[in-house]
C-alpha cells in the first residue's frame, strides 16, 4: 500500500510536472566565515520565495530547519563520503538512515546529489561512483523511499572536450566505460543527468571567439549569430548550446529520454585585475535573463519539450574559498540578507500571473532583425492571434515592425504567461501598464479587448523553428527569389 500511496505522490508532485512549469532553484555553499543560523537562512529563502535548494552536503541542523517549509531539497554526498559508500552497501544503507529516512516526509528531500565532478575533480575515484549510486539506490528501495528521491552524480562540461558545435559534441573517450554506466543507472532509475555549467567559464577560455552577448542571453546583432552548421539550429545563448552539446554527447552512447537539471550556473560579480568580465553588471544580467530563460518552460534547440530547471550558483559569497578573487563572489546576497545586486528569483516577470493591467510591447528602438525574428516566432510557433496587423485590419497602421511585433508579443504574453510565457523575445521587448491600444486597434488584455476563445499552449520564444515556420520567416524578411529558392531547397 505504502508503494502506491508513495507512487502518486510522485505522479502529482513530479520533479518535471508540466503544470508547475520549470523551477530556478538555488546553491547554498558553506565555506563562509560567517553564516547566517539555520533558522535565517530559512527565513530568506521564504522571503525570496525560493522554492527549489541544493546542499552541498546533508547538514543535519540544515535538514531539520527545512522541515514543514515544502521547499525542495537536493542534498549531496561529498566527494570524500563517495569512497566509502562505493565499498560498502552497508555505509550507503547507513548513510540513506541517517540523512535521507529520518527526514522525511517532513523535509522535502527529492534528490541526492553523488559526490560533485567527481569524474573531473578526483578521477581516482571514478571506479566507485557507479557502485556508489546503486548502493545508495538499493538502500532507498530497501526503505521504500526510491518513488520519491532521485539519485544523481554531477558532471562538469570538462568531460565534453569540444561542446561547439553542440551537433558533434562527445564524452571524452577517457571515461566512456564510466559515463555509460552512469546513463544506464540514470535510465534504468528514471533520473536525471546533474550538469555543472558554466558559460562564465567557456566564454573566458573561448578568448574571443564568442560574443559577450551570447554568455549572458543578450540580443545577438544579424553579423554575430551562432548556427550550428550541421542543424542549423540557432543558438541565442551559450547556455542553451552547453545543455544541448550534453544532450548530443548522451545521445552519441545511445541513451535518450533522459533529462537534464543544471545543477549549478551563475556568473561571479566581482574579480581580480586578469578577472575582467566578472563584474557586478555582467552578473545581474546573466542571472536575470537565467531566471527568465528557464521560465519559458522551453528546452535547448534539440529538445525543445524538455524544460531547463536549474540551480543559481550561489546563495551567499563563500569567502573562504581558495583560488581566483571570483571564486569567492558568486553570491546573489550578502550574509546580511542585504542584496548583492537586484534580482527576483520568486517569480516571472515581477508580474502576478493573474494581472489584466500589464501589456507587452516592444522595445523602442529594439533592432529591427530582432524585431523581425520576434514577430514571426510569435505568429508562428508561438501561435500568437496576428490576423489584427493584416493588412486592411484595425492594427495594420502604422505598418512598422515596431507596431506588428508589440501586438504579437503582447497577444503571446497574455495568453501564455500562466503556464510559462515571457515578455522576452530575445530582450527585444518589455512590459508596461500603460495600454497600448488606439482607435479601433485593441491589443489582449485591454479592458475593451475581446477574447479570441481557446489558445493551444506553446513553448516560449527560444528554440528551433519547424520548416515550415523558418519559411515564413525567410519569405517576411528577405523577400527576395533567392528566398524562394531557399525555400524551395528546405522543402
Amino acid at each position: 500500500m505504502i508503494e502506491v500511496w508513495l507512487g502518486a505522490i510522485l505522479l502529482f508532485c513530479g520533479l518535471f510536472s508540466s503544470t508547475i512549469g520549470a523551477f530556478v532553484g538555488i546553491n547554498i555553499g558553506t565555506d563562509v566565515s560567517k553564516l547566517p543560523s539555520d533558522t535565517d537562512i530559512i527565513g530568506i529563502l521564504k522571503a525570496h520565495q525560493i522554492t527549489h535548494v541544493r546542499l552541498f552536503d546533508s547538514n543535519a541542523h540544515m535538514l531539520s530547519a527545512l522541515s514543514n517549509t515544502g521547499i525542495e531539497v537536493m542534498i549531496g554526498v561529498t566527494n570524500e563520503e563517495v569512497l566509502g559508500i562505493g565499498e560498502s552497501p552497508s555505509a550507503a544503507a547507513t548513510w540513506i538512515n541517517k540523512n535521507v529516512a529520518a527526514y522525511l516526509p517532513g523535509t522535502n528531500i527529492t534528490a541526492i546529489a553523488v559526490g560533485s565532478e567527481v569524474i573531473t575533480s578526483i578521477p581516482n575515484a571514478a571506479p566507485v561512483l557507479v557502485p556508489a549510486m546503486n548502493y545508495l539506490y538499493k538502500a532507498l528501495v530497501a526503505t521504500n523511499l526510491n518513488y520519491l528521491v532521485k539519485v544523481s552524480t554531477p558532471q562538469s562540461m570538462g568531460i565534453i572536450p569540444r561542446p561547439f558545435p553542440p551537433s558533434t559534441a562527445t564524452f571524452n573517450t577517457t571515461w566512456n566505460s564510466t559515463i555509460f554506466q552512469i546513463l544506464q543507472f540514470l535510465r534504468n532509475t528514471n533520473s536525471f543527468y546533474m550538469l555543472n555549467a558554466y558559460p562564465y567559464y567557456e566564454y573566458v577560455k573561448s578568448n574571443g571567439i564568442f560574443p559577450i552577448e551570447y554568455a549572458l542571453f543578450q540580443p545577438l546583432s544579424s553579423v554575430k549569430q551562432i548556427v550550428d552548421p550541421n542543424t542549423l539550429f540557432r543558438y541565442n545563448s551559450m547556455f542553451d548550446a552547453l545543455v544541448d552539446a550534453t544532450y548530443n554527447s548522451i545521445a552519441a552512447l545511445n541513451f535518450s529520454k533522459i533529462p537534464i537539471v543544471v545543477t549549478e550556473t551563475g556568473w561571479p560579480w566581482f574579480g581580480g585585475a586578469n578577472e575582467p568580465f566578472a563584474t557586478i553588471e555582467n552578473a545581474e544580467t546573466f542571472n536575470d535573463n537565467l531566471i527568465r530563460r528557464v521560465s519559458n518552460d522551453s528546452g535547448p534547440p534539440s529538445q525543445p519539450a524538455n524544460p531547463i530547471n536549474t540551480y543559481i550558483y550561489e546563495l551567499f559569497n563563500e569567502d573562504k574559498r581558495p583560488g581566483p578573487v571570483s571564486e569567492r563572489n558568486w553570491g546573489v546576497l550578502f550574509t546580511n540578507s542585504t542584496s548583492v545586486y537586484p534580482l527576483s528569483l520568486s517569480n516571472r516577470d515581477g508580474l502576478s500571473a493573474n494581472s489584466s493591467t500589464v501589456f507587452c510591447i516592444a522595445k523602442p528602438g529594439a533592432d529591427e532583425n530582432s524585431l523581425k525574428s520576434g514577430l514571426n516566432w510569435a505568429c508562428g510557433p508561438g501561435k500568437a492571434n496576428c490576423k489584427a496587423i493584416q493588412q486592411g485590419q484595425p492594427c495594420y497602421l502604422p505598418d512598422t515592425w515596431q507596431n506588428h511585433a508589440s501586438y504579437a508579443y503582447n497577444d503571446y504574453y497574455k495568453k501564455m504567461f500562466s503556464s510559462g510565457g515571457t515578455c522576452d523575445f530575445d530582450g527585444t521587448a518589455m512590459t508596461t501598464t500603460v495600454d497600448p491600444s488606439y482607435g479601433s486597434c485593441r491589443f489582449t488584455g485591454s479592458s475593451n479587448a475581446s477574447s479570441s476563445g481557446l489558445f493551444t499552449p506553446a513553448f516560449g520564444p527560444v528554440g528551433p523553428l519547424s520548416r515550415s515556420s523558418r519559411n515564413y520567416i525567410y519569405f517576411h524578411q528577405i523577400g527576395s527569389l533567392s528566398a524562394v529558392i531557399l525555400a524551395l531547397i528546405l522543402g
